[in-house]
């Protein structure tokens, strides 16, 4: 037994193309604890056994599961290369191959191995281990690629950018598009479009305008969750980040998946850095947006830039010019959709779904005139206001 303890510990140790997994914590303990086990020394077996378990617990019980997840998620230059449709000499595609196996061999060690070859009578917690493909299960994610992702794109959906670095978003807040009532029309439009970028079709970049409340964002987000299996992400972006859409675009280019680069309540003051580097991204700019990425952006104002009379009274020469290009950037967006706030009968409607979807029983004339009384408290009737409503409503205030 010591002798495959042994031949594991090396085997690990000549991972090339998935080298980066030498560098995860389970793995790491594990091969100390291989490589405690093979030195003639053991007196330290127990607690470098129990130092794995303690890695490998938070995420699962089977080795298996975890090595496998591990090497799917994996995104090693052959899984960009792949993606990418690069050649791949077969020098590395034959490495792949036999990695694959010994990952699989590792991914098959039982704790009553380790239990059995450690002199200790004591308790020690146990792992699982079942049968797999993992070749198989590999090669299948690689042809999928561009509908499952690789790294952390095959983990998330959701993303927002941190200087510069795409970060996923673990628990994303959304609602799915059955959640969200009337508005069929525009919702219509933004999945006809999005659909459009999944298929490979074309897309536009797509403003969202209209009033605070009408569920601009809550669609956007809501489409990008539906669509998410047939391979679509979205990634936040904040004002003060859109001089980085280039080098972002220049990262998700090779990247298989498509990709909305989402802005929310996106406006400008006079004079705004961002406002250029947004008009250059629109306008086509030699680092603008690729073909797996479009820009969707939702603001309450319709040309995006906060004007004052004295905007239009200032001292500068050509001061048509300017006020012309600041006002037309909105237009530089292929799409753009309208929502405006509901009237009284769709905002009853939707107070009325609503009702039905949090299981609300109560007289409907008594519920529409609570709920006109919220909207007057709420300085107006918006989908938001229909829902803050019937959540208040549902925990009894």
């Amino acid at each position: 037994m010591k002798k495959k303890f042994y031949q594991l510990k090396l085997e690990i140790d000549s991972l090339t193309v998935f080298a980066d997994v030498k560098n995860d914590v389970v793995i790491c303990r594990l091969r100390e604890l291989l490589d405690v086990l093979c030195s003639k020394d053991q007196t330290d077996a127990v607690s470098y056994y129990s130092s794995f378990v303690t890695a490998l617990y938070p995420s699962t019980v089977s080795l298996t599961d975890y090595i496998r997840t591990l090497i799917l998620q994996d995104d090693n230059f052959y899984v960009k290369k792949k993606a990418a449709s690069k050649l791949i000499d077969p020098e590395i595609t034959e490495a792949v191959d036999h990695e694959l196996a010994v990952l699989q061999n590792i991914a098959a060690l039982t704790s009553d191995e380790v239990r059995n070859f450690i002199d200790y009578d004591g308790y020690l917690p146990s792992w699982t281990t079942h049968p797999i493909d993992l070749q198989y299960d590999f090669m299948e994610k690689i042809n999928n690629v561009s509908k499952l992702g690789y790294g952390i794109f095959a983990k998330y959906n959701f993303f927002r950018l941190d200087e510069g670095e795409i970060i996923p978003v673990a628990h994303p807040d959304y609602q799915k598009l059955d959640q969200l009532f009337e508005y069929k029309r525009e919702r219509d439009l933004i999945m006809k479009n999005t659909e459009a970028l999944v298929n490979g079709t074309g897309a536009s970049n797509m403003l969202l305008y209209g009033d605070a409340g009408t569920g601009k964002s809550s669609t956007i987000k809501a489409v990008a969750a539906a669509l998410a299996p047939r391979g679509l992400r979205i990634i936040e972006v904040k004002k003060n980040q859109l001089y980085q859409i280039p080098n972002v675009m220049e990262e998700l280019a090779s990247n298989p998946l498509k990709f909305i680069l989402f802005i929310d309540d996106l406006s400008f003051t006079g004079n705004d850095d961002n406002f250029s580097a947004l008009k250059a991204t629109l306008e086509g700019s030699i680092s603008g947006c690729g073909d797996n990425a479009v820009i969707y952006a939702t603001s309450n104002r319709r040309h995006l830039v906060k004007e004052s009379f004295g905007d239009r009274a200032g001292d500068e020469l050509h001061l048509n010019d300017t006020m012309q290009e600041t006002m037309s950037l909105a237009a530089r967006f292929g799409l753009t959709i309208t929502f405006q706030k509901p009237g009284k009968d769709t905002y009853l409607t939707i107070v009325k779904s609503l009702a039905k979807e949090y299981g609300i029983e109560m007289d409907e004339e008594e519920l529409f005139k609570k709920a006109e009384a919220h909207a007057i408290r709420k300085n107006g009737r918006s989908p938001r206001t229909a829902k803050q409503f019937i959540e208040l409503l549902k925990i009894g205030i």
